[in-house]
């Protein structure tokens, strides 16, 4: 199915012109011949590209069409389908405002087509596109297809991915509904809403083919064949590609499979992911994409990697081991959950339903074979299909994200990796990050850019020190202008929040002090996020917060899922707090937390709290998003905090270690929160100097600033990604694949050798010598019918008294066995250490093969 990529100005005055199906019929506008107004397509290719949400520049421009429309909405796209052509006539006629839109216009078009970052350091790789497949992308609030975390990293690293030039493409799920949007009734008790998402009112395109049609796929479910339509997001010089279900030629039924985001039970969320992995991977190839690398943003997409197999198998007419062994080496598994309980798991008997027909017609294999790619135990009939070992075991790299959770997945796929240590189970980290141009408010852009220039972001990261030169007063000003905008943002919107209760709001309009320490916890509500750490002790929280001569103030915000009632108990516990006389004025729960809110919390907020119960948070990045504004973190020691923290950047609760879910632990950790409040953050913030300001608190703010916002960046994650992940990914798959699968056949026959004869493998006897310093080991091996060049013969010391496992290799010098059909391996090793703490191990080996995530044989001497 051919593809051709449109103009502009052709492609969306289609889609304005247009009455076809998807489209707002009943708009006016929508037969009105806009091309008769110059102009207007500038505008139009302006708003079709979210750049707007990282970069204001235009926001001068929406402003002039309908301030009010724009204050409410900050969609641009809906500004343009919602006013009179007279206006955007009027407009368009005034040479400054014209001048301003092609001037924007051609720096935009000049800056996407320059060579970034990508270009520059890396000129002569061939890297032409990394699929990035994702439940949800949260790139603006005007495209509502975002839960919270997993959508939060996918939409900043697909924007860092364009301020970098690194070419990535999106791919995820256009939904009709999206994630709940959350009210209250007049007890405080949650209430699930769900508001339509109307494409026409959203910043996408539908993808059409060069003859105009809409470019629409099908796949096949257990009831027949249904379509899937195509859009297009842009997101400055990358684009995200989404799927929906919404086609008038489906039926009822399967038009609302792309309704909800986590909506609805097993089996809907099984055609989800169907249509996201599978249906994702023809996407790309219809648009005539071949990416070398796809990058799974946790395992729901997990079956875009048995489609990538099958469209190579199609491609270079060989079977699905030749080239599931070829295609995984470009695969990349990111998991985000820090509980096993966590990952998308199905019944075998939905998967033979959905995915039967898929195996053996489509991949050539029995749908057992399939079914054991998902299971711990292949032979286990009873075991449900889990998309995390899917996606472990169909890909060449797995990272968690951050360094703790590494441990923490390290521990959780262990049991796929039986006898091997946890520190060698394959699974690596690359810390999240935030893409700081997305949350950084107007004043903290302006401080950066005279520190650091305009184009900090988009290259290498930026120099530390040039954020310490920053001056007191700077400091000050940015946190006092910060904190004032937030309380202004919030005054607004508990204004009409309480109007909506059916509540007095007479005194929402100057609820807050602006000069008030101001805290913030804004998160899901979920009861490992512990969201209630704080009202642990009631009486002593309303003390902190109405102490007359330092007073607080905290702003609350977060969802519970709807089907989770203790969550929603937790957000009750606050409503009920709250209404209580001692607590009105000081605190507020702000209803639905999205986007926008958490932007106008984190540009404002002093101190940012987060209590989850360790080790439960994979990373965490609410509490990145201050540190660009000046706030400051109070955190429990898990996640990014874990790696994060020092006593000179925030605080800490916790002592590092694991405790479950003990209540008397979580008393001992509320007491250490209320007593650093009490103790070291409150008065450190009230303690001023001369000129009335907090030098203590502002060097913590500088060193935060200077220490940490370049770290837990999206820009240092994208770089790292693709110099650690990405690049290496491409350059092992086009290896695979070159020469028709020559080394691709050659990893499928020696993984079949292991398979065969691995049994056969045994040791002889072990003699160690020690002198001179030094261990001497030797080793009688017999290798059966594998060839020595097929595994590696290792020393191996574990982690004990203070040291770290140590792994030295050992070698044979023999050109062959000896009578017995016995090898000899021998290495030395310091005798720092006691030759009792080494073992001697066989592991399979093969260049530019993952052992063991690729192979997993592994034999101990006894």
């Amino acid at each position: 199915m051919g593809y051709r990529q449109k103009g502009i100005g052709e492609d969306t005055l289609r889609f304005l012109n247009s009455a076809r199906q998807g489209d707002t019929l009943n708009d006016p506008k929508a037969h009105f011949d806009w091309s008769r107004i110059d102009g207007f397509d500038a505008l139009v290719e302006l708003a079709l590209n979210l750049h707007w949400s990282w970069n204001h520049a235009a926001d001068e421009l929406w402003q002039g069409l309908d301030k009010e429309l724009w204050t409410a909405t900050q969609n641009p796209w809906v500004i343009l389908r919602t006013v009179s052509k007279e206006k955007i006539k009027d407009v368009l006629s005034h040479p400054e405002f014209r001048q301003r839109l092609d001037s924007l216009l051609n720096r935009n078009r000049t800056s996407y087509s320059a060579d970034a970052w990508f270009q520059n350091k890396h000129p002569n790789v061939v890297l032409t596109s990394i699929a990035y497949f994702s439940m949800e992308f949260m790139l603006s609030e005007a495209l509502p297809i975002y839960s919270g975390g997993l959508g939060n990293v996918a939409g900043d690293q697909l924007k860092a991915a364009s301020d970098l030039g690194v070419p990535v493409v999106g791919v995820g799920l256009l939904y009709g509904q999206g994630y709940f949007r959350q009210d209250f009734d007049s007890d405080g008790r949650q209430q699930a809403l769900y508001p339509v998402n109307d494409p026409g009112q959203l910043p996408i395109r539908p993808l059409r083919q060069p003859n105009g049609e809409w470019l629409r796929l099908q796949i096949r479910m257990p009831d027949g064949k249904i379509w899937l339509r195509c859009w297009e997001v842009s997101v400055g010089r990358t684009k995200l590609y989404l799927l929906d279900t919404n086609d008038f030629s489906n039926s009822a039924a399967h038009r609302g499979i792309t309704s909800e985001l986590y909506g609805g039970d097993a089996e809907m969320r099984l055609k989800q992911e169907i249509v996201l992995g599978i249906g994702g991977w023809r996407l790309l190839r219809a648009l005539g994409l071949r990416p070398e690398v796809c990058h799974l943003n946790e395992g729901h997409a997990a079956f875009a990697t048995l489609e990538r197999a099958r469209s190579y198998m199609e491609d270079c007419k060989q079977p699905f081991d030749v080239a599931l062994n070829v295609t995984r080496a470009g695969n990349l598994f990111t998991t985000h959950t820090a509980v096993s309980a966590g990952f998308d798991r199905f019944h075998p008997d939905l998967i033979r339903q959905y995915l039967c027909h898929y195996a053996l017609d489509e991949l050539a294999i029995p749908v057992e074979d399939l079914l054991a790619m998902g299971r711990q135990n292949a032979s286990d009939p009873a075991e449900p299909f889990n998309m995390a070992y899917l996606a472990l075991r169909a890909s060449g790299q797995v990272n968690g994200v951050s360094k703790l959770h590494r441990q923490v997945s390290q521990q959780i796929f262990r049991p796929l990796f039986p006898r091997w240590p946890q520190e060698e189970v394959p699974i690596g980290s690359v810390t999240n990050g935030i893409h700081v141009p997305t949350w950084d408010s107007a004043a903290a852009d302006a401080l950066w850019t005279s520190a650091c220039g305009q184009k900090r972001w988009r290259g290498d990261r930026p120099a530390e020190d040039d954020i310490r030169q920053l001056t007191n007063n700077q400091l000050w000003q940015l946190r006092k202008s910060g904190r004032k905008m937030m309380i202004g943002h919030m005054r607004e919107r508990y204004v009409l929040q309480l109007a909506a209760e059916g509540r007095g709001s007479s005194d929402a309009s100057s609820i807050f002090d602006e000069n008030i320490l101001t805290m913030g916890f804004a998160r899901r509500f979920a009861t490992y996020k512990r969201p209630s750490l704080l009202l642990h002790d009631p009486e002593r929280l309303i003390r902190l917060l109405s102490n007359p001569q330092r007073p607080v103030q905290l702003i609350l915000a977060g969802k519970a899922h709807p089907q989770d009632q203790p969550g929603q108990a937790l957000i009750k516990q606050w409503k009920d707090f709250i209404k209580r006389p001692e607590a009105q004025g000081r605190v507020v729960f702000l209803n639905d937390y999205d986007m926008l809110l958490a932007q106008e919390m984190v540009q404002g907020v002093d101190l940012w709290i987060n209590t989850p119960r360790r080790p439960w948070e994979a990373c965490g990045t609410s509490g990145m998003k201050v540190l660009v504004n000046g706030g400051l973190n109070l955190s429990e020691l898990d996640g990014w905090w874990a790696e994060a923290y020092s006593p000179e950047v925030g605080w800490a609760i916790g002592d590092g270690q694991e405790h479950g879910d003990d209540p008397a632990w979580d008393a001992e950790e509320a007491e250490d929160l209320y007593a650093l409040l009490e103790s070291d953050v409150v008065p450190e913030f009230y303690q001023r100097d001369e000129a009335s300001m907090s030098p203590k608190w502002l060097g913590r703010i500088r060193e935060s600033m200077a220490r940490l916002t370049p770290e837990f960046s999206a820009s240092r994650a994208i770089r790292e990604y693709t110099e650690n992940h990405y690049l290496p990914a491409a350059s092992n798959y086009q290896e695979r694949a070159a020469e028709d699968s020559k080394q691709g056949l050659v990893v499928l026959h020696w993984r079949q050798e292991l398979d065969r004869h691995w049994n056969a493998v045994a040791f002889g006897a072990v003699r160690v010598d020690t002198h001179d310093g030094q261990h001497f080991f030797q080793v009688k091996v017999s290798l059966g019918k594998l060839n020595p060049d097929q595994i590696r013969v290792e020393l191996y010391a574990n982690s004990n008294r203070g040291c770290k496992p140590a792994i030295e290799s050992m070698n044979t010098s023999e050109p062959g066995a000896d009578s017995r059909g016995m090898l000899t391996y021998s290495a030395q090793v310091s005798a720092t250490r006691a030759s009792s703490d080494y073992t001697v191990r066989i592991i399979p080996h093969l260049a530019n093969v993952s052992v063991p995530l690729e192979a997993g044989q592994i034999l101990w001497q006894h």
